[in-house]
């Protein structure tokens, strides 16, 4: 899988922008586990999972049926009830043989802190029959067995995402195995009527999102990420010279003009960004 992405400040005063763009090509497979056996760990943190996401009204990757996304999830429970967050890492399940024990525990040890913030957590997993939650956080991780049972644990395993979100692909769907976190976490927070995934004329996708707010009348777009074969992955790359050094305070950051990857109204691209806008003939 090859990248290439533009990343911009979040201040529209800002103009600076830098580009991250990978030129070695590799290709992944992460939408099927190897064959494994399913570990009782893992058997009994995905019901936890599923009875936990059944108890919200507001999950943000709704509707059911559900895949558990072994992405560093960690469900906790306040007054108000059950929510999910996540953990600095998330371990894959075919990534645990070569996870540090060591790093691993690191992980371990935050999760027991946010635990801690939440103190009806615990006691909530053993309402619904999850006993294992208590020993897992105040259990050191040296081993590769104890690295196995976090990683198909309820403070790991536990994220519940569609099928799509989880491993898709598109045009059916953006899944976090396939595209930039923050490219798919956009599409989940996007207006309904904003196209975030355009596609060139031959087809190939590229991420776009708006460079004014809404109702200001400007319909030009900021391309943020491209197929490397899509030509509008040239936007992407500053022309000769166009990096600057900025300086503040006592960082210094390196930026480039990329003026390029802003896209006019009249782009094919910016007006399938915005076709839903658009009054609709009778």
């Amino acid at each position: 899988m090859e990248i290439t992405m533009n990343t911009a400040a979040g201040n529209q005063a800002t103009t600076g922008t830098h580009t991250e763009h990978e030129n070695h090509p590799w290709t992944i497979s992460v939408a099927d586990h190897p064959q494994r056996v399913d570990s009782d760990q893992y058997k009994a943190s995905r019901a936890l999972m599923l009875k936990l996401v059944d108890t919200t009204t507001d999950w943000t990757f709704a509707p059911a049926p559900y895949q558990d996304h072994h992405g560093g999830g960690v469900w906790v429970k306040d007054t108000n009830g059950w929510l999910c967050l996540f953990l600095p890492l998330g371990i894959e399940w075919s990534a645990q043989f070569c996870a540090d024990p060591a790093k691993v525990d690191q992980v371990r040890l935050c999760a027991a802190r946010v635990i801690a913030a939440f103190p009806d957590t615990l006691h909530g997993y053993v309402e619904f029959g999850y006993e294992a939650g208590e020993q897992l956080l105040n259990t050191p991780i040296q081993t590769a067995e104890q690295v196995s049972d976090w990683t198909d644990s309820i403070f790991n395993a536990s994220v519940p995402l569609p099928a799509g979100i989880h491993s898709g692909v598109l045009p059916t769907a953006a899944g976090y195995h396939h595209y930039p976190k923050p490219i798919v976490d956009i599409d989940h927070f996007r207006f309904d009527d904003f196209n975030l995934f355009v596609e060139d004329d031959n087809g190939l996708s590229v991420a776009v999102v708006p460079v004014a707010p809404r109702g200001s009348g400007d319909g030009r777009v900021r391309v943020l990420a491209a197929h490397p074969s899509s030509p509008y992955a040239s936007h992407l790359v500053p022309p000769s010279g166009g990096q600057r050094a900025e300086t503040t305070g006592h960082t210094e950051a390196l930026a480039v003009e990329a003026e390029g990857a802003i896209l006019a109204p009249d782009d094919k691209l910016a007006q399938q960004a915005f076709r839903r806008q658009q009054p609709q003939l009778a």
